[in-house]
């Protein structure tokens, strides 16, 4: 049996983006607030107004590099097509050195180019995929991303407003806060470093004290200059 590939790479991370951002800023603007604020109304208020904007423009940035993507790709493409219409014998150099610097012989090469030379479909898609490194892009990539990374936003930026919606005061709702946030990050910590193959203990601690020190010092801050 193969080695087991993640094939959703672009999905885990935008999941990664979106959430990274949702749980560490609500947390760091929700703590921030409660070190100045008695009353959960206005720190509720704030925390839906940040995490509204905060999808928004999240949302649009994945829409925008998704989208950027897409038309490089394309970009590229047309590039190569016109590149093995007018100078073949060029790309069919390039072809030969690509399977040469995997260690094929020079006469296998020659021969594999001229293969693969028989269809220009077949031709250009390897020299994007060996050439330039690139795949083409998911259907839909731009508004995919836009919609994952939105949603995980809204979902990472809930997790530390909830507690105030549901205490009476703010100091109640900064505990629980803190406690239910700081076990997200551990969670999503822990997540990241599985899907992006890092080690678990360290990743998950670099991603716990990120927003536990963002959320400290928006704290300290406000009750500093209140």
């Amino acid at each position: 049996m193969g080695e087991k590939h993640n094939k959703n790479t672009n999905l885990v991370k935008d999941i990664i983006i979106g959430m990274s951002d949702g749980l560490t800023v609500p947390f760091a603007l929700t703590a921030g607030l409660s070190g100045v604020l008695n009353t959960n109304h206005l720190i509720i208020v704030s925390g839906l107004a940040e995490i509204t904007a905060g999808c928004i423009s999240m949302g649009l940035g994945g829409f925008l590099a998704g989208q950027s993507e897409v038309e490089h790709y394309d970009s590229e493409l047309q590039r190569e097509y016109h590149e093995v219409e007018s100078v073949p014998e060029q790309e069919l150099r390039e072809v030969e050195d690509i399977f040469m610097a995997m260690g094929v012989e020079k006469t296998l090469s020659k021969q594999v180019a001229l293969q693969v030379s028989k269809d220009k479909n077949h031709w250009v898609d390897l020299m994007m995929k060996l050439e330039l490194m690139l795949e083409k892009p998911e259907k839909n990539r731009a508004a995919i991303s836009a919609a994952t990374i939105a949603i995980s936003y809204l979902v990472g930026g809930f997790i530390p407003l909830f507690p105030y919606i549901v205490t009476l005061n703010s100091k109640t709702g900064f505990i629980f806060s803190c406690i239910v946030t700081i076990l997200a990050l551990v969670g999503f910590g822990y997540y990241k470093s599985k899907m992006t193959d890092r080690p678990l203990l360290k990743g998950t601690v670099k991603v716990a004290i990120t927003g536990i020190v963002a959320a400290a010092a928006a704290f300290l801050l406000a009750k500093a200059v209140s």
